[in-house]
């Protein structure tokens, strides 16, 4: 008959797009370009949607011995112990290399350049020991949009910790897919080729 099972694709637009839109990625790509020439890193970050905190199901699959599937929870349902938790994903886009900080609470600036401080403190600092400078890539809302002006308060102060020159650069509203973390990183989360049980974790790094 010539049906399949298809999922549905976001390629139709509402309204016309910006007529800077392409120039904006071009000059993203090649401001990358030019700090990983340097050596200098440059990072992809942003929130996933907060999960569930213990063994429940995940979409996916994981390689195991036959009939052997990994045993999980009948039902959803929160635990009210251990709640949700938010991960903050940092992605190197030179290194192809993940790092995750799980907060408990709410996306907050604070969290969010907490986060990338801990990156910088437990993977940035040995793999970049001679930066000098950090660019950013980042959706334009939530809790590192660029009109919230606790993330840039947040972003000051890290650098002055770090001693570091930071750089930022938003994609435009609605262009969030392109944030090289959602392909490369959240994707194999929500799939779960990546392990997300986070019963007691509240960090997780990975390399792909």
């Amino acid at each position: 008959m010539g049906y399949n099972l298809q999922q549905n694709q976001k390629m139709l637009q509402v309204g016309m797009p910006h007529p800077d839109r392409n120039g904006q990625f071009e000059y993203i790509n090649n401001k990358c370009g030019g700090f990983i020439q340097e050596g200098q890193p440059v990072i992809s970050v942003d929130t996933k949607k907060k999960e569930l905190i213990g063994n429940f199901k995940n979409t996916g699959g994981e390689y195991r011995q036959k009939k052997n599937p990994m045993k999980v929870l009948d039902h959803d349902f929160p635990i009210k112990e251990l709640g949700k938790a938010a991960p903050y994903g940092i992605y190197d886009i030179n290194r192809n290399e993940g790092f995750v900080n799980l907060g408990l609470s709410h996306d907050t600036a604070e969290f969010a350049v907490e986060s990338i401080l801990r990156w910088r403190q437990t993977l940035g600092k040995n793999t970049y020991q001679e930066a000098l400078k950090l660019y950013i890539n980042s959706d334009n809302g939530g809790s590192n949009g660029s009109r919230v002006r606790l993330w840039k308060k947040q972003l000051q102060e890290f650098a002055n910790i770090t001693g570091l020159e930071v750089q930022v650069s938003h994609f435009p509203p609605g262009a969030s897919k392109w944030n090289k973390i959602e392909h490369r990183m959240f994707f194999f989360m929500e799939i779960g080729i990546i392990p997300f049980h986070l019963k007691y974790n509240k960090l997780l790094s990975y390399s792909s």
